[in-house]
């Protein structure tokens, strides 16, 4: 995982698997959600012990710990098939918006950095909640995630194909 200087973006690699793939041999649109989910979890949940994390990994997971992360709306543009590939995918991250308590999450999926040619295959955005595991009700991001992901707010994605 690595981060550019303050003001661009999260680089999250993530690693495809053969259960990824459709009968058409690229990535299946409901396997490329999974693959930004992971990325998110990556991005933004604390590290456990002895694991390393971006700066923005600042969620605690598991419901005990008292807020949900919700999706609310989820876009995504397909741009090129993703075939089956041995490295790594790099999926860009940034936020759009920080709003009271809720995130928009932008993601752009590229081949690996090391690949030649580039390849951007495709676009995304989330609208993340966050939610009080208790009553239901959405939470206020805390002083600790606009510190840490302030750093990261980008323009929103302008989707061309609408």
């Amino acid at each position: 995982m690595s981060t550019d200087s303050p003001g661009s973006r999260l680089h999250i690699p993530i690693h495809l698997r053969w259960g990824d793939l459709d009968a058409f041999n690229h990535v299946n649109n409901t396997s490329m959600l999974k693959l930004l989910e992971e990325a998110r979890v990556r991005a933004f949940w604390r590290a456990g012990p002895g694991e390393e994390a971006p700066s923005t990994a600042v969620l605690d997971s598991g419901i005990e710990e008292g807020i949900l992360t919700l999706i609310a709306r989820q876009e995504i543009e397909y741009l090129a098939p993703v075939p089956y590939q041995r490295r790594p995918l790099e999926v860009q991250m940034w936020f759009g918006k920080l709003g009271g308590s809720s995130v928009e999450v932008c993601y752009e999926v590229h081949n690996d950095p090391a690949a030649e040619p580039r390849e951007l295959y495709a676009r995304s955005t989330a609208i993340i909640v966050l939610v009080d595991a208790g009553t239901g009700r959405p939470t206020r991001l805390t002083a600790e995630m606009r510190e840490a992901w302030e750093p990261y707010v980008g323009p929103s994605i302008e989707y061309a194909h609408r």
